[in-house]
């Protein structure tokens, strides 16, 4: 018996308009949908009219579900994966399934979609021509702001999603990370009744969010403006790595003499890097 095929099935992040045919089809014809909420899809299924069966797969399932549902791909069955909402993986669940899946040879066939970061991103304003996908950036102040300065110097655009309860301490880390005058593109509830994007700096943001009831509610997505590449000061990410590893036991100084010899990176970057890890964790 040959092996099913998993589809992995863009689903509306907002407008059902947006599930395309080709998604009802495969919804359809599968005989088993993997879903993060059930009731959730549920009620997706049910406006387009589909009965497919249905059963969980979520951040605290996913690695016995994934044992599961490989066997079940491996007797012919054909299934679709989907989250809440937009494309499965992408700050979604489906990433230890679909690795568990490729490893044993099983095909994996993408159903594209909605995703909320390719969207805002299309209509912010800012470069398209190189971008960093940096999904939610931590509920943990320091790990959060640690994260955001590590960005600082980085001249591709950067695309953030924020829970609104978070956002005016997300936005005040950024305004520290990154300066008062960076541009960005909010946009939230994209393809919803109450689509808005805000076009602003970042220190105009941060005083908005303070007055603006309508930035505590709703999806967020933050597009951030890269440093222009002549002002950049990013080093490779593998020396940053070296970098901090080295600073777990080594004073800043040292470590970035180390760090520059073993990877050919600027030594006084790596040490201004490197300072400013240390304060961050302080």
């Amino acid at each position: 018996m040959s092996n099913g095929i998993l589809y992995v099935v863009a689903t509306p992040i907002g407008n059902v308009g947006d599930l395309s045919p080709r998604a009802r089809e495969v919804l359809s014809s599968v005989s088993l949908i993997a879903a993060e909420d059930t009731r959730h899809s549920g009620k997706l299924l049910q406006m387009i009219g589909c009965n497919t069966p249905m059963l969980s797969l979520h951040e605290h399932n996913e690695q016995h579900r994934s044992v599961e549902l490989l066997n079940r791909l491996q007797n012919g069955v054909n299934i679709a994966l989907i989250s809440d909402a937009g494309t499965p993986l992408i700050s979604d669940p489906g990433y230890g399934l679909v690795r568990e899946l490729v490893a044993h040879g099983i095909r994996v066939v993408p159903i594209p979609g909605a995703c909320a970061a390719i969207a805002a991103l299309s209509v912010s304003g800012l470069s398209t021509a190189r971008f960093v996908f940096e999904g939610f950036p931590g509920a943990k102040p320091n790990k959060r702001r640690e994260r955001l300065r590590e960005l600082a110097h980085e001249s591709r655009t950067l695309v953030f999603y924020e829970a609104p309860h978070r956002l005016q301490e997300t936005l005040a880390d950024m305004l520290d990370a990154f300066g008062a005058q960076r541009r960005v593109a909010l946009c939230r509830e994209i393809t919803k009744l109450h689509e808005t994007c805000y076009y602003e700096t970042i220190g105009e943001l941060v005083k908005r969010a303070t007055t603006d009831a309508d930035l505590s509610r709703g999806e967020i997505v933050i597009v951030v403006e890269g440093v222009p590449e002549a002002e950049s000061t990013a080093i490779p990410l593998a020396a940053e790595q070296v970098l901090f590893t080295l600073l777990e036991d080594l004073p800043a100084a040292q470590a970035a003499k180390l760090a520059a010899k073993l990877t050919g990176a600027p030594r006084s970057e790596l040490y201004e890097r490197a300072v400013k890890h240390k304060s961050a964790k302080q």
